[in-house]
């Protein structure tokens, strides 16, 4: 089976994680895909594959004789989807011999404009994957999943030599907690890569430091009619701080290495107001100068209307995994980017302007960096996938998976 068709198939199936569970996995309707993947790996021939009661995904390629003493490699993906837009009903359509012209999302008629997304003007010819315009399409990261087992099918039905590999697929990375019950010593490998970046060629070891805010205002409501200096209007509080952030230090208005505030949800009434935020930085000290800027700012909202006016929580969620595979890991870049070249592809190694579970995992002891799966515009309806693009990261895994990386 093709990389694309498992992919037509995982993105129906309905996978966004909840952020506001508590539990582990954060939506019971994650399980749904990871039997199926159980189910598949065990048709290849990948004998110990299994779920956990946490819904991980595990199993393993045994090496070929004489490859047993070569390092095992990881290969990760996630299963769940963001919560950002809807990720239930996902009805993939593709557009063979793309045009180069806008694509038209037929079930709502949104329009994926070139004037607004101009790459796609270099994908004339190739076939694309969208969405019908009422969902996101899932390949963040399902097309990675489909990769994975593409590649892991395609080198056992050739049958080359190769070392250990270990395949795990993951819940609730999209929250945060893709990570937290990863059993890196039942995975078993030394090292591993998640196939989880955006463009073809994208390598990746270098990502934000990552936290979450949560600001929740405390009014007091009268009569509108009687209101003087009594009424003290939650939600005209909560827009006074948040205009007291950085204008200049949002999502639309950075890139590469420069960091943000990204208010992600609000609500409110005059009594009651609540503002969600992420916080994201590469540089470690920019990263605890905006952790102070915000606190900062419900401090001066307190000063102003009185104590506990506003309650504010900041939870780190991840660490920029640099310093984790430089430089005793870099090998790994250099093996991606040796494969990738082999294959006519460009190597491109850029910071994500994101996170993945690797950077997680990197810090509990399995080195991780990341490689791209050819998706674009994650985390919405305009979210896109050229097969072609698929078809080339599994014959970059393939190769990955056939090299003896770390020796």
């Amino acid at each position: 089976m093709r990389a694309y068709e498992r992919l037509l198939q995982y993105a129906r199936v309905y996978t966004t994680s909840d952020p506001e569970s508590g539990t582990h996995p954060s939506a019971a309707r994650e399980f749904d895909l990871a039997h199926m993947l159980v189910e598949e790996m065990k048709n290849l021939g990948i004998e110990d594959a299994r779920v956990d009661e946490h819904c991980y995904v595990y199993g393993t390629l045994p090496a070929t004789p004489g490859c047993e003493k070569l390092p095992a490699l990881g290969l990760i993906a996630h299963m769940d989807t963001a919560p950002d837009a809807s990720g239930e009903n996902v009805n993939p359509i593709l557009h063979e011999n793309y045009d180069g012209n806008d694509v038209t999302l037929p079930a709502t008629g949104m329009v994926m404009k070139t004037s607004t997304f101009p790459f796609l003007k270099e994908l004339k010819g190739e076939t694309l994957i969208t969405t019908d315009g009422t969902t996101l399409l899932g390949a963040d990261d399902k097309a990675g999943v489909a990769e994975i087992l593409t590649a892991a099918e395609t080198l056992l039905a050739e049958g080359r030599p190769h070392g250990k590999v270990c395949i795990a697929f993951t819940p609730d990375e999209e929250i945060g907690e893709g990570a937290s019950l990863f059993d890196i010593p039942g995975f078993g490998a030394d090292f591993a890569y998640t196939v989880d970046g955006g463009d073809v060629g994208g390598i990746e070891y270098e990502n934000f430091n990552a936290a979450s805010a949560k600001a929740v205002i405390h009014g007091i409501n009268v009569h509108p009619g009687d209101a003087k200096d009594k009424m003290k209007n939650a939600s005209l509080i909560a827009m006074e701080f948040n205009a007291m952030l950085p204008a200049d230090q949002r999502p639309d208005c950075t890139e590469g290495y420069e960091g943000f505030f990204h208010l992600t949800e609000m609500k409110g009434e005059v009594e009651h107001a609540e503002l969600s935020y992420i916080i994201r930085d590469h540089d470690a000290l920019k990263f605890a100068e905006k952790k102070k800027t915000i606190q900062d700012a419900a401090d001066a909202i307190n000063a102003k209307y009185g104590e506990n006016t506003i309650e504010l929580a900041v939870a780190d969620s991840y660490y920029n995994m640099k310093s984790q595979i430089a430089p005793d890991y870099l090998f790994l870049i250099d093996e991606a980017c040796e494969a990738m070249k082999e294959l006519g592809v460009e190597p491109k190694v850029q910071p994500i302007r994101g996170g993945t579970d690797g950077a997680r995992l990197s810090f509990m002891g399995l080195p991780c960096p990341n490689l791209c799966t050819g998706g674009a515009n994650f985390h919405g309806v305009h979210e896109f996938i050229p097969v072609e693009s698929m078809e080339k990261m599994v014959a970059v895994l393939v190769e990955l998976m056939k090299r003896p990386a770390g020796v």
